[in-house]
């Protein structure tokens, strides 16, 4: 079972993967995985706020 700090360490994890999607996102060679990769982004946004939720106090480093 994860307990809330073990959970904060994934939150950590899985948020700084938000600037390598922004990054890919920015280039012009990606065609229709553009697509893909803007939709992961604004799923993990969602996520991200989600996390906020249900731990207020939770602060992204």
């Amino acid at each position: 079972m994860s307990t809330p700090e073990n959970l904060k360490e994934r939150f950590l994890a899985i948020a700084s993967k938000r600037e390598l999607l922004v990054q890919l996102s920015l280039k012009d060679n990606l065609g229709t995985l553009s697509i893909d990769v803007i939709q992961a982004l604004e799923e993990l946004d969602d996520l991200l706020i989600e996390i906020r939720k249900i731990f207020p106090d939770w602060q992204q480093d």
